[in-house]
């Protein structure tokens, strides 16, 4: 029945990568089932039979889909089936995405969709890698053109010592998540996390799983030599060499005055009057092809900019090619939120909002790795007016889940530990004027925003992106590159940090990758950004992160207390947690591990809560003094309730210094009133006196 099944074997990392073709999903153009130890990831690449009409751009989807059933969970969700991707499905559709996505022809237009399943899930062997090389080999062994293949691998950085693809427990002490994909002969994607990692070490890293990625790819090509299709026939839909001459002689010296401006709404309003010229001058001779026209004007801009670029070292807006544009950095602008900061470099401008809550506010998370929870979030918008657009609010896309991901993991190396600083953070990076490098922005007003609430991060973290223009073997870095430098350039490499070293990196090729040279230059270029930014710009605006939390923001107190006493705290049925929390206004969370989260706008009422905790959990000895209210009244004294579900009787005899006739004459229900322990019988009933707490206060007057 699978005639055409076969099997191919080789060791990654010191496990078994295993990949299977011919069995499954027959119908696709390019499908293979790769197991990395208990991994196991279908990939499958599709390809429509035509190209799409009227469109200027290679429609490419990438869908990394997490499967729960493949770590033997059941989806939380009421209906319990998967819903919309999670954000780490979406950030590895993207990571993904990047690195096949420069490889295919410039002229493709066919709709091309590559589907990666994760079947099973086993910890110490990534689905994120399984899914890159998957996709590899399904483009590889498919008729749909490419000019792969990729390989991928995971790095870590584990007591001072490189590791490629580390297990489960080496990922947890790992001072670095890097994943880099790469052709035999050059990088074409880095994304990474790291615990401020000098760049020395990063590029080591970089360079040592480029050696590991070299015969992994040749394993690739094995299979594409046995079982690959040959690729199929398309028409090329690159632009019409005769209009492009002639849009270029009519309007190229236009065009060139226009560019040049550091405004891009004076640059879009040059252009257009351009553009309506172009239209009108063909329109007899091309009927119905104005998108033909656009790109041919995309082009011809293009040109202008790239020949700038490389030729005169002349940029659209008339910097150096090292320098930053005009910077500004703002702190509380927002009263009644948290923490606040803005950021602007040239026309990119960022508002970034911090707010703290309890621990229990902690997202929760329903994927196919062991995290359940999530304690900093940070959230990235970018709205039709940032950009000048008269677009409606919609849901975040896979752009800004993306962008908001990398500003997180950027800050999340610097933020204090729970037990140092036990909030659940939310960071919201509100993009209000995009013109380039938008999400390296929400990074610097993000480090604003968590100093102006009081966070206390361990150092400030600033971002940069640097571009490249390359023509055969020149090449040119760009510090700091604006929204058309992004467009018309080859890469977008984005880098944040510390003054000490990388928090976070992303980068974007359009080209078919980068050389050990321009990787080096990039980290320089970035690292000299970073560094001004922080010294010129954000530290002169606040230097040190403020001493305390808004008075608008909950104050925590946190204890630990034995785990057998939990249950105490808590009462039957929640009724004396409940209770704290209606006497004191207090929100408390217990972990497990009897580790207590007190969160209250009032402090006193915080420390109130705590008291009563401490009183509940403390067994009382004979001279503990404490506060108590009465609950019931006897003739023969009253009960007082020293702590929720713990009360003692002062006996009528021990309720005042001179004689009591009648119990009513001293106290009522619901006073509260200062009692000393006198004795606990071996019944474990308690006997308090509110005489010898009234004598003790005496005695210390």
């Amino acid at each position: 029945m699978f005639e055409q099944y076969k099997v191919y074997r080789y060791e990654l990392a010191g496990r078994p990568l295993v990949i299977e073709t011919g069995k499954m999903a027959q119908l696709s153009n390019g499908s293979c089932l790769v197991r990395y130890g208990d991994t196991a990831v279908l990939a499958n690449a599709t390809a429509s039979a035509a190209p799409r009409e009227g469109i200027d751009f290679l429609p490419l989807s990438v869908d990394y889909e997490e499967k729960l059933y493949a770590a033997g969970k059941i989806p939380g969700s009421w209906n319990r089936r998967e819903g919309r991707p999670s954000d780490k499905a979406i950030i590895t559709s993207r990571m993904i995405d990047r690195p096949i996505r420069p490889l295919f022809p410039k002229d493709l237009r066919n709709d091309i969709v590559i589907s990666v399943m994760v079947m099973s899930v086993d910890p110490d062997c990534s689905p994120e890698i399984a899914g890159l090389i998957g996709a590899s080999t399904a483009l590889s062994i498919s008729d749909i053109p490419w000019n792969g293949p990729i390989g991928g691998l995971f790095v870590g950085l584990v007591d001072g010592e490189i590791v490629i693809n580390p297990n489960a427990e080496q990922r947890e002490k790992s001072e670095l998540e890097l994943t880099v994909a790469a052709t035999k002969e050059k990088v074409v994607m880095i994304e990474a996390g790291a615990k401020e990692v000098p760049e020395d070490i990063m590029f080591n890293a970089i360079m040592k799983a480029h050696e590991e990625i070299k015969p992994l790819i040749d394993f690739i090509s094995s299979i594409q030599a046995e079982i690959g299709k040959p690729k199929f026939e398309y028409p090329s839909c690159d632009i019409d060499p005769v209009m492009y001459e002639k849009i270029a002689d009519m309007v190229a010296e236009e065009i060139k005055e226009a560019l040049f401006t550091d405004d891009k709404r004076i640059r879009d309003e040059r252009l257009k009057p351009i553009y309506d010229k172009v239209y009108e001058a063909l329109a007899e001779e091309y009927p119905d092809q104005k998108p033909m026209m656009n790109e041919c004007l995309y082009k011809l801009q293009k040109q202008i900019v790239r020949r700038w670029l490389l030729d005169e070292q002349k940029r659209v807006d008339g910097r150096r090619m090292d320098e930053i544009r005009p910077l500004a950095a703002e702190v509380g602008l927002l009263p009644r939120v948290h923490g606040s900061g803005m950021f602007t470099r040239g026309q990119t401008q960022v508002v970034t909002t911090c707010t703290l809550a309890p621990l229990r506010e902690a997202q929760m998370l329903d994927g196919i790795d062991d995290e359940d929870t999530k304690r900093y979030m940070h959230h990235y918008n970018m709205p039709g007016y940032s950009t000048g657009e008269a677009k409606a609010a919609r849901s975040p896309g896979r752009r800004e889940i993306g962008h908001g991901a990398l500003a997180e993991r950027a800050l999340e190396p610097v933020l204090p530990s729970v037990e140092e600083f036990p909030y659940a953070i939310r960071c919201v990076s509100e993009v209000i004027s995009s013109n380039g490098s938008t999400s390296q922005a929400s990074v610097c007003g993000s480090t604003l925003a968590l100093m102006d609430a009081g966070v206390p991060i361990k150092a400030p973290v600033a971002g940069i992106s640097c571009g490249l223009i390359t023509e055969g073997d020149r090449w040119m870095t760009i510090m700091d590159i604006q929204g058309l430098e992004d467009f018309f350039g080859d890469m977008d490499f984005k880098v944040a940090g510390t003054k000490n070293g990388i928090t976070a990196i992303q980068m974007d090729l359009k080209i078919d990758g980068l050389t050990p040279e321009i990787i080096k230059a990039a980290f320089e270029t970035t690292r000299e950004g970073r560094l001004f930014i922080l010294d010129t710009v954000m530290l002169p605006c606040i230097s040190a992160p403020r001493p305390d939390v808004s008075k608008y923001a909950p104050k925590m107190i946190s204890t630990k207390i034995d785990v057998d006493k939990i249950r105490d705290v808590i009462g039957s049925g929640g009724k004396v947690i409940q209770k704290i929390c209606s006497d004191t206004g207090a929100k408390i969370d217990i972990e497990d591990d009897g580790s207590v989260f007190i969160a209250a706008i009032d402090k006193e009422a915080g420390y109130k809560a705590l008291q009563m905790i401490e009183a509940i959990v403390k067994d009382p000895e004979p001279g503990t003094v404490f506060v108590g209210k009465v609950t019931r009244i006897m003739n023969f004294g009253a009960f007082v309730e020293i702590a929720p579900g713990k009360e003692g009787l002062v006996h009528i005899s021990q309720l005042d210094k001179k004689r009591v006739a009648k119990v009513e004459d001293v106290v009522s229900v619901g006073d509260e009133i200062k009692v000393l322990v006198t004795e606990i019988d071996d019944k474990g009933r308690i006997n308090l006196s509110r005489k010898d707490a009234l004598n003790l206060v005496d005695d210390k007057k």
